[in-house]
Formats: structure tokens, sequence, C-alpha cells
């Protein structure tokens, strides 16, 4: 069996574990609802200020930014960060979040000098927004091998200890990759195994964590209390390679949702990177009514 046919099958029988039942959202669950504005990644790019205007009054509270352009002094779709602070203030948003490109520092040809740069410049962007974490997002294709892996949970601890340094806490955000099993060994048990708790939490992506196979009840049990952040984003139930307004898919989160202590559970926040119909922006007010109708209440 290739790895596609693995993940696709192996992610439809764990998909059928969260198939939607009868179970309740679990009292207490007392979150702000959040964004990753990559849902709206054209929208954002085109009218940031329209765009937010638009969050807002879906109810939507706290916002995971992405990117940070390096260089200049338009770090936040081509505002300074100062700048895109006081756009999200004009709406009562805040954002406690971000995912930067600092996955590019493992690339061959970076140096830790220019790494340590960036990192410092994403610590004072961050602190200017007001942003708890800073998010490792994504490993490039060259780098998903059990060798890179060790080095990843190494370079993640450095940055993690730089990052607490600044005052922030830095997070790994997982895709599907990590779960692929190479020597009998999973990437992700290279993460959890290698790097520090203290200086490297986890955003669990559920939809990515489900769809290769994994229950996340038994992530978290592997280690309480690090998992800080949860993606939801809720699987198509016709093809679950793509995504879907959450509620509308075959991901059951009521019956997540009482381990939210067991994994540390800080902040959650909605995402959807594909199947928009009939658009972005009402996919994601759709979403928001779901979570404030069934999840945060």
């Amino acid at each position: 069996m290739n790895r596609r046919n693995f993940l696709r099958t192996s992610g439809t029988l764990a998909a059928a574990s969260f198939l939607p039942g009868i179970m309740r959202a679990a009292p207490g669950f007392d979150y702000q609802l959040g964004l990753q504005l990559y849902s709206l990644n054209t929208e954002m790019k085109n009218d940031p200020r329209g765009t937010l205007r638009k969050v807002a009054s879906f109810g939507y509270k706290d916002l995971e930014t992405y990117g940070f352009n390096h260089g200049g002094n338009k770090f936040y779709w081509n505002l300074e960060p100062a700048e895109f602070k006081a756009l999200l203030q004009e709406f009562n948003l805040v954002t406690s979040s971000g995912h930067y490109d600092i996955d590019k520092f493992l690339l061959p040809g970076v140096t830790k000098d220019e790494r340590k740069r960036y990192v410092d410049d994403c610590i004072n962007g961050a602190r200017v927004l007001g942003q708890q974490y800073i998010v490792w997002p994504w490993l490039d294709p060259q780098l998903r091998n059990p060798e890179k892996f060790k080095l990843l949970a190494q370079t993640l601890n450095e940055i993690g200890e730089q990052v607490k340094a600044g005052g922030l806490q830095l997070l790994y955000h997982n895709h599907n990759f990590e779960f692929v099993s190479e020597q009998g060994k999973m990437g992700y048990d290279t993460i959890l195994a290698e790097t520090d708790p203290k200086l490297v939490k986890l955003e669990l992506d559920l939809y990515w964590a489900i769809r290769s196979g994994q229950d996340p009840h038994r992530l978290f049990s592997k280690q309480p209390g690090r998992f800080a952040v949860w993606h939801i984003k809720d699987m198509d139930k016709k093809d679950p390679d793509l995504h879907t307004v959450v509620g509308d898919g075959s991901i059951d989160f009521k019956k997540i949702l009482p381990d939210a202590k067991l994994s540390g559970l800080k902040k959650i926040f909605v995402e959807q990177g594909n199947n928009y119909v009939p658009d972005a922006l009402s996919c994601v007010e759709k979403s928001a009514g779901y979570m404030k109708r069934e999840i945060l209440k």
C-alpha cells in the first residue's frame, strides 16, 4: 500500500470513530472563538480592513496570523506591527498566536545567526501584537525523514529557548507527514520525545491528526498538558482530502471536547483551507455560527 492510500484508508477509519454522535458539548468549554486567518488568505491580501470587519461581525474574537515579511517594515499584510494591532483594536479583535516562517531556517545554507535575527524579529512583532504563541507551521518535503526529524527536534529546542527568553511560547503545528512511519517510528514521536515540554508545546490540527489515523485522546494522553492550541477544521464527508464548514463534516468535535483539560488547551482556532462553497467568507461565517450554537456554550 503506498503512502497516499495508507493515509486515505487509515484516515477514513479514524474519522469514522469521530462521526457525529449524541454527546453534547462538555460543560465549561469556555474559550474565545478564534480563527486562523489563512482561512481567508485571498481576502486578507486584497482587503485586510474589510475582511477583519466581517470576521468581527461573525463573532470571532481571537485571530491567529500567518506569515511574516522579514527584511522590511511591512510585516503583517503590508502593515507594521503597531499598525496591524491598531486595525485589530478598531474591530475589538485580538491575536494570541501567529504562524511564522521559521521553518525555512532548517533548510541547507542558512546560518544560525540568520535564524536568530529572524526569530528575534518575530518575537518583537508578536510582542507588539500581544501574541502569546509563536508557531512553527510547516516542514519542507526534503526534511521529512528520521534524521531530519531529529534535527528538527534539536532546532525546536533552540528556538523554544530563544522564544521563552522573549516572554513567549513556541508551538509546533502538525500536518499529516509527521504521522507517517519510517523505520518503525513516526516523526511526531521524535518531536514528542526529543523536545523539552517547557520550551516546545504543540498546536494540534485535529483534522490532520484524524486524517492520518490518529486518536486525539491517545495523543493527549502521551503528554498531558502539552497541547496548548487546537485547530478546529472539519473533514468533508465525501472526500476526506477536503475541508468543509465546521459542523458539516465527519468529525464530531463534541467527542473531543472532554479532553480539553487533559490536553492543556488554552486557545482554539477554526480553520478551513480549501473547498469553499460558495466562498471563503460564507464558510467562515457558517463555522462561527456552529461553534457559537453547539460548542461554545
